[in-house]
């Protein structure tokens, strides 16, 4: 059984006992969060898919937190030539890694 979810404006495809890393979401570590932004359930040995319009009613992904983090720092460099003009900027995304553990009312 799989599923695609949307949460922090981009869709996933997940699957029990997964571990992803999303965009920062509200949770402490090892706290139980539940994802209602249900697009589509299928099962892979019965051919069966459910498609939401847009999202699926009563349906709901089970997760937990299992770490509240930063990424690896990304640098951009700007350069302007004949001028010489040089700019570095740094960034760290903020991120949680989340492990699914249960597709709630799929049948």
């Amino acid at each position: 059984m799989f599923a695609i979810i949307e949460t922090g404006g981009k869709q996933y495809l997940i699957s029990p006992q997964q571990k992803i890393k999303i965009e920062k979401i509200a949770g402490a570590e090892g706290e139980t969060i539940f994802f209602d932004r249900v697009l589509l359930i299928a099962e892979e040995d019965k051919g069966k898919a459910r498609i939401g319009a847009p999202y699926l009613e009563s349906m709901r992904v089970e997760a937990r937190v299992i770490k509240q983090g930063r990424a690896k720092k990304i640098t951009m460099l700007r350069y302007k030539s004949k001028t010489g003009r040089r700019r570095r900027k740094g960034h760290r995304q903020m991120f949680a890694e989340v492990e699914i553990l249960a597709i709630q009312g799929a049948q």
